[in-house]
């Protein structure tokens, strides 16, 4: 990715967005564009809004309240630092919110990553890794194939390239030698 484009902020595939990903500043796109390319590559429909929890809190509430009325199923939410966006979207709707910590240069995203995870009792947000944007995406699309077994379809042959793909890597080690007898 590093690079590469980051995605157009417009809407992926055809058709009412399912997922959101939201995040703090346009900064965050360069980590969340992974989220936003493993949505558009599995053609599950989405959109990407820049919605600070400190600089537009009345736009970023007003987000969270109308989303589930919207036809969005899952938000996937980043921020670095303080990292409150994911937790006040959870706070302003039922949607499942999938937060992904933002390594900023202070503490390599630690505080954001504590940030996330650390919610109170009845506020609950799914934290991934720190720049873990792919992960969240895939943890929503699990979340959509609940109730999509064409999608769920789609991800077991994601798993099966994944697996081909470490296999490639263990065979290239054992041509290479890198391996004892």
């Amino acid at each position: 990715m590093a690079g590469e484009p980051a995605p157009a902020l417009g809407p992926g595939a055809p058709g009412r967005p399912l997922v959101a990903v939201v995040m703090g500043s346009s900064s965050d796109l360069a980590v969340l564009a992974g989220a936003v390319e493993l949505l558009d590559r599995f053609g599950v429909p989405r959109e990407v809004r820049v919605l600070s929890a400190h600089r537009t809190p009345d736009d970023m509430l007003a987000f969270g309240r109308s989303a589930a009325g919207r036809g969005l199923r899952v938000v996937v939410a980043g921020a670095g630092g303080a990292a409150h966006l994911p937790g006040m979207l959870a706070a302003a709707t039922t949607l499942p919110v999938v937060g992904v910590p933002v390594a900023l240069a202070q503490l390599s995203g630690l505080d954001s990553l504590l940030s996330i995870v650390q919610m109170p009792r009845g506020v609950p947000v799914a934290t991934v890794a720190v720049n873990g944007a792919e992960n969240a995406a895939l943890l929503a699309l699990r979340i959509l194939a609940t109730s999509d077994t064409a999608l769920t379809t789609s991800l077991d042959s994601y798993r099966l390239e994944l697996a081909e793909g470490a296999r490639a890597q263990d065979a290239a080690l054992l041509g290479d030698g890198a391996r004892g007898t």
